[in-house]
């Protein structure tokens, strides 16, 4: 069963809490994504850590219900 954009935006903001997170559905079979996650938390973190933390706010989704996800991160500018 595929996984909803809500979800995946939900799932996103309550491991991250104050990521800006947007969801495009790329295929439109809803199981194929795009995340773009913006987070001040992310500050100092690395590329690979940032993409780590937004995994692990999946759960263990990624992969399972969850099948691609590309994954744009960063901080807030200004």
């Amino acid at each position: 069963m595929p996984m909803d954009a809500s979800e995946i935006e939900r799932l996103i903001r309550a491991g991250i809490p104050d990521a800006q997170v947007t969801i495009r559905d790329l295929a439109g079979d809803g199981d194929h994504y795009a995340a773009t996650v913006i987070a001040p938390s992310f500050k100092g973190k690395s590329r690979v850590q940032q993409h780590q933390l937004v995994y692990q706010a999946l759960k263990g989704e990624m992969g399972g219900k969850l099948h691609a996800l590309a994954l744009q991160t960063g901080t807030p500018e200004g």
